[in-house]
């Protein structure tokens, strides 16, 4: 499993960070250049090698570059044009780049010095032309494999649903699942059995994705930091410390109240029954006692398991049983859960939009947390509107023959966002 987080970067090609300009400035007359011949280049047209710096094409071969570009182009039509360039800075900008059947947000940087060499490019989203709920719904019913998604209005009482497609069906989650912790935290720290700047020791190692992995055993961390590194970076180290300092059976109350599977795993422990066959094998036949009676029977071999992370370098491997699964609806409920804690609580959550930035603008408030591994992907947002509005927007995409197309499903739920701004 890696969390979206940074399965997000690798999606939109994060190479270089932009930073945003506080005021309007004046771009370099290079800016302008560089993105009409970036037309060309996203249309398989241009060279590769001109048009991007070393650095660029260290991090994303030529081959790479192709792919996502044949992605969008199968999305959208052919490349035709830049509708809109908005700079950052001197040597950079957001783009909007016309496609045949709708746009790219684009973000650009170039080299300022000559020939000015592309060294930062970031699709930040995508849309058709003249969107509406019922084209979203439509693209939806045609992804392969299996999907879902349900876009709610949230108030006083239960979700209400605006729009729905097998919302009521338990999908993988991937690291989705670190809501139901946060959940617990927040709860806890609610009834004064925790605070937010509690110091505990960082646990036992995970896999990325995340960074504590590397740091150094027993490391003192606040639980907040724990929160905000397992929400924004998707930091499974920190999940794992978080879920056992506040206890599984505290977190599957959680899940189980959240119409979520249990128990809940760690993410060591995720990984490690998927690189074991036979432990795959048991917990895909288990019951929920079974599979708690098996997380205790070997949690020696577990805790001391060299981790694999070429599991997850081919095809799906046991998503539909060594995982963590809950509805859109489901999900839905626990965002409206969510909204409803601490003002710390919404903030990590919204450390990491997680969208194109030009749709985060159009809200008062973006929280998210994706998950995703080989074949699954999940996305969650709350989302306030300018006049007060809340929403909940979740959708899932999976498939056990093959991986999923990140750059299309990340482009739809930032399509469904986009509809619940114009609302």
């Amino acid at each position: 499993m890696r969390g979206l987080a940074l399965r997000l970067l690798a999606i939109f090609m994060t190479l270089l960070p932009v930073g945003l300009a506080a005021q309007p400035v004046q771009p370099d007359p290079a800016v302008r250049a560089k993105a009409d011949a970036l037309v060309a280049i996203l249309d398989g047209r241009g060279t590769y090698e001109t048009y991007f710096a070393a650095n660029f094409r260290d991090k994303v071969p030529a081959a790479q570059f192709t792919a996502i570009a044949a992605q969008l182009k199968a999305s959208l039509g052919d490349p035709q044009r830049v509708e809109a360039l908005t700079a950052t800075s001197a040597w950079s900008a957001d783009l909007t780049i016309g496609y045949a059947r709708g746009t790219a947000s684009v973000r650009l940087v170039i080299d300022p010095a000559p020939p000015h060499a592309a060294s930062g490019l970031l699709i930040t989203g995508t849309a058709p032309r003249d969107d509406s709920l019922a084209k979203l719904e439509s693209e939806f019913r045609a992804l392969p494999g299996a999907s879902g998604f349900g876009l709610y209005a949230l108030g006083q009482g239960k979700p209400e649903p605006i729009l729905e497609y097998r919302a009521d069906v338990a999908a993988p989650l991937g690291s989705a699942f670190k809501l139901w912790v946060l959940a617990e935290l927040a709860r806890q720290v609610a009834a004064g059995e925790r605070h937010w700047e509690d110091v505990v020791k960082v646990g036992a190692p995970s896999l990325p994705s995340g960074v504590l992995q590397t740091w150094p055993a027993g490391s003192p961390v606040t639980v907040q930091t724990l929160a905000t590194m397992m929400i924004s970076i998707s930091d499974n180290t920190a999940t794992d410390t978080l879920l056992t300092t506040l206890g599984r059976a505290k977190v599957d109350a959680v899940a189980e109240t959240a119409g979520g599977s249990v128990p809940v795993m760690t993410t060591r422990e995720m990984f490690a029954l998927k690189g074991d066959a036979a432990l795959t094998k048991a917990w895909a036949v288990g019951s929920v006692n079974e599979r708690r009676a098996l997380l205790v029977n070997n949690a020696v071999k577990i805790s001391t398991a060299k981790l694999d992370p070429t599991v997850f370098a081919g095809k799906p491997v046991a998503t539909d049983s060594v995982e963590w699964f809950a509805s859109p609806l489901a999900m839905a409920g626990l965002l409206d859960r969510l909204r409803g804690a601490d003002v710390t609580t919404r903030a990590v959550m919204a450390v990491n939009a997680g969208v194109d930035p030009a749709i985060a603008k159009r809200f008062a408030y973006v929280g998210f947390k994706g998950g995703g591994e080989p074949g699954v992907l999940t996305l969650n947002y709350l989302v306030q509107a300018k006049d007060g509005r809340w929403y909940a927007a979740t959708g899932n995409w999976h498939r056990a023959d093959d991986a999923v197309n990140e750059v299309r499903f990340a482009g739809l739920m930032g399509r469904a966002l986009a509809l619940l701004a114009a609302r």
